[in-house]
């Protein structure tokens, strides 16, 4: 009979702590191109039914979109949903390693549907709309606080308005 193989990776700033299956080691990879190329690599070897991935304000979008492009099942979860999980089995202790280690009990006991996620390219078009969209609310306001400013505050947000309009070429 096969095993499942569920992965839980918490995922940091620079650094993403891997637990996989059942085993007590837990394996860090650099949260950076390099970093997510050989965790696939070993993934891939692996086969897991599940990797699961918190959500970390944009921390994660480089793994799972990696994850997605290589063919493997991936799911980015809400974090309070594995810390709920992680109190309501008795783990009150929070480092990375246990981090960890929790989401892939979880990912076990809950088995989250895999949705589908966006792909690198399409998650970097996103990114740039999101981008485009700030910057035009950005504009906007100032220009409305530029028709009642005193001439002081005027200078300010004249030099702001120039800083993000792009330069002619």
């Amino acid at each position: 009979m096969e095993t499942k193989v569920f992965v839980g990776v918490d995922v940091c700033k620079d650094s993403l702590y891997v637990a996989i299956g059942p085993e007590k080691e837990i394996i860090t990879f650099t949260n950076d191109r390099k970093g997510v190329d050989a965790l696939i690599k070993k993934l891939s070897r692996i086969g897991p039914e599940l990797i699961v991935l918190e959500s970390t304000g944009g921390y994660e979008r480089l793994a799972a979109s990696s994850f997605v492009e290589a063919g493997l099942p991936v799911v980015i979860v809400n974090p309070r949903q594995v810390r709920d999980f992680a109190k309501s089995v008795g783990i009150l202790a929070k480092t990375d390693a246990i981090d960890a280690r929790v989401i892939t009990r979880f990912a076990a006991a809950v088995k989250p549907d895999v949705r589908q996620l966006k792909d690198r390219e399409t998650s970097e078009l996103t990114a740039l709309v999101t981008r485009r969209r700030q910057i035009v609310e950005m504009l906007v306001a100032e220009n409305n606080r530029l028709k009642l400013a005193n001439k002081r505050n005027k200078m300010s947000m004249v030099s702001n308005l120039d800083g993000l309009l792009p330069k002619a070429i």
